[in-house]
């Protein structure tokens, strides 16, 4: 059964499925969307055309779906989508897209936003990713899958995250991260790969050894890096996880994070 505390306050507009809870002084204001299974723990704000997906959990203080720190903003409906199985922890915000971006936000399925994690508008975040506390996006961020962000990072509007790649805590991203790379500092460089989190991932050991092989050709110093992204796409075709890294840099248009 839904459960609402007497003292949450929730729209008649928004659509409420089985199983959903709403705690304490919560309030859902406009059409919003929970879906099965969803909990609101207390004292969350959620509002707008904001969509929640099955089994996800929002804790006290997080405001989801307010409007986006953005003064070109100019009250366009605009969406905030999160998937499934999320964990929002509290003081986390997130705001939905803008015209000029797209007009919809969007969180995959199975992420961790811990305390304060900041998702700006028309950030575009995949599945299984971890933003540490106080971790911060701009707009127009794009997140691959199992990326992680360690704790008061800050990442650049129009920036790119690739899949499996790892953030340092206290690091300031201004440019794109290669998927699978470790980047760290105060203006973030590349540091080699995420070895411990491919390991994890089990990834098997000619996997680790092709990117190895891969980062070691892609960065080395000779050469321009379109010729050394060439020698990489000849060398590894074929390769899926090689092809990642090779396919985001075609297609960078804020320049790659560099090694020192």
């Amino acid at each position: 059964m839904t459960a609402i505390h007497p003292t949450a306050i929730v729209d008649p507009a928004a659509t409420i499925a089985e199983d959903v809870s709403i705690g304490p002084y919560c309030v859902v204001e406009g059409p919003v969307e929970l879906g099965r299974g969803v909990v609101l723990h207390a004292h969350v704000y959620i509002r707008g055309i904001t969509r929640v997906g099955p089994e996800s959990q929002v804790f006290p203080f997080a405001s989801i779906g307010a409007r986006p720190q953005d003064l070109k903003f100019e009250g366009e409906e605009s969406i905030l989508e999160i998937g499934s199985n999320n964990i929002i922890r509290e003081h986390v915000t997130m705001n939905p897209g803008t015209r000029g971006g797209g007009m919809h936000t969007r969180v995959g399925d199975g992420c961790l936003f811990m305390v304060g994690a900041h998702v700006a508008h028309d950030c575009q975040i995949g599945s299984s990713v971890v933003m540490a506390n106080n971790a911060t996006l701009a707009g127009h961020v794009v997140i691959g899958d199992y990326a992680i962000l360690g704790g008061l990072s800050a990442v650049h509007q129009y920036v790119r995250i690739g899949p499996h790649a790892m953030v340092g805590g206290m690091s300031g991203v201004e440019r794109d991260v290669i998927p699978y790379g470790l980047v760290l500092g105060d203006r973030a460089r590349l540091n080699g790969l995420n070895l411990v989190g491919l390991r994890r991932r089990r990834f098997s050991d000619d996997d680790i050894e092709s990117l190895r092989q891969a980062y070691r050709m892609l960065f080395a110093e000779e050469g321009s890096m379109k010729e050394r992204l060439q020698d990489v796409d000849a060398m590894f075709s074929g390769n899926p996880v090689v092809n990642d890294i090779v396919d985001f840099v075609r297609d960078s248009e804020r320049g790659l994070t560099q090694p020192h």
